[in-house]
């Protein structure tokens, strides 16, 4: 369909070759359209980016054991989180600085999520607006995944319009006390923050725009610097989550768990949901997979909170194995940002429901009639 979310502003066409299907064809096709600066910064990650490589050498080490002569010819692929029911057991990750991959950004993505029903996370540091991104999904499931600045005045004003946006959740990333030793970027020259890309929360904040003498129509560079100086915020404690909790009737999610330890204390600190991650191998090197994490915390957890998985996930096969090692739903990203890239909302669109059909398709061959038959007992570790 062409409209103004699949349009590029650019002198390629989205339709003049077949769109891809696999990860590594979205990648490649996005690859060859995007310049140096923007694709590294999408596809990179911390260091030698060996965290990003132990995030999907960890689904090799676990194999599926399909089940025989069980009536899966109907299935049943939804998942219920906090009282909403989806059609399958993924949401799509929050990403931020959309606008490098595509002119529409988060704007082509969401609206995309909103045409198949799957739940959209916004970035604090999106290219549009919490508003604005609301307004294209209408009714549809979506979340606001929360950077807490080093203002509090500014986090407390997030979070109130994500609600009165109609966001059902907020996911606050733990893992970004400073930005990761990131050598592509480091490499090109390219921090799209100093151009002032990817803070429209900012830009449209009115504790924000108060704390400025000029507003940013009239001096944009003040606005930058600000938000650079407060974007980070390392001195974040369990402690701080009390302050936040006064603030939203909301569930809140913990993203960035990977120790066993951190996810008893989400728990004991009023946590309503953790998802295990690693940032995409974007934050530190070396680093343990998320998938390899997620075991012992669904363990600690033991289901007094739904845990979810974030990091590594490519196909159909990927989201079965993390259900059956304890996660109640996982995050899609790279994949759909390079769908994003190529086809705008079409290519968003066209990645989702190429996920979707790939997870129905690998339970139906894997024995599975519903995501609440999937358990430990369908894997087998390469070492037994």
């Amino acid at each position: 369909m062409n409209n103004e979310f699949d349009s590029r502003d650019r002198n390629v066409s989205s339709h003049a070759q077949k769109l891809p299907v696999s990860h590594d064809e979205w990648e490649y096709r996005a690859r060859r359209i995007l310049p140096d600066g923007p694709f590294g910064y999408i596809s990179g990650g911390a260091g030698s980016e060996d965290t990003m490589r132990s995030n999907r050498e960890a689904f090799f080490e676990w194999n599926i054991r399909p089940r025989k002569l069980r009536d899966v010819s109907k299935r049943n692929i939804t998942v219920s989180l906090f009282g909403q029911t989806f059609p399958a057991p993924f949401l799509l990750a929050p990403i931020g600085v959309q606008e490098i991959a595509h002119p529409h950004g988060d704007l082509a993505s969401a609206k995309a999520a909103a045409e198949t029903g799957i739940p959209f996370i916004l970035s604090t540091h999106s290219s549009y607006s919490i508003e604005d991104v609301a307004a294209v999904m209408g009714k549809c499931p979506r979340w606001f995944q929360l950077y807490w600045p080093k203002d509090r005045d500014i986090m407390i004003s997030f979070v109130r319009r994500a609600e009165q946006a109609g966001y059902s959740a907020i996911v606050v990333t733990l893992d970004l006390p400073e930005q990761g030793w990131r050598e592509r970027d480091i490499r090109n020259g390219y921090h799209p923050s100093k151009k002032g890309l990817g803070i429209a929360n900012f830009l449209t904040d009115p504790v924000f725009r108060s704390r400025l003498k000029l507003p940013p129509e009239k001096d944009m560079n003040t606005a930058i610097a600000f938000f650079i100086d407060i974007f980070h915020e390392p001195s974040l404690t369990w402690d701080d989550l009390a302050c936040l909790r006064t603030h939203t009737n909301l569930p809140i999610l913990l993203k960035g768990i990977l120790d066993p330890r951190d996810a008893e204390l989400a728990v004991q600190y009023g946590a309503d949901g953790i998802i295990v991650s690693n940032h995409g191998g974007r934050q530190l090197n070396g680093e343990i997979a998320s998938l390899k994490a997620l075991p012992k915390i669904s363990e600690t957890v033991q289901n007094r909170i739904p845990v979810l998985l974030d990091s590594g996930i490519r196909g159909g096969s990927d989201v079965i194995k993390a259900l059956a090692l304890g996660a109640s739903a996982v995050f899609l990203g790279r994949t759909y940002v390079y769908g994003l890239a190529v086809a705008g909302s079409s290519g968003v669109r066209r990645v989702i429901s190429h996920f979707i059909r790939d997870i129905d398709i690998s339970m139906t061959n894997a024995g599975i009639k519903s995501i609440s038959d999937i358990d430990r007992s369908l894997l087998q570790h390469i070492s037994e």
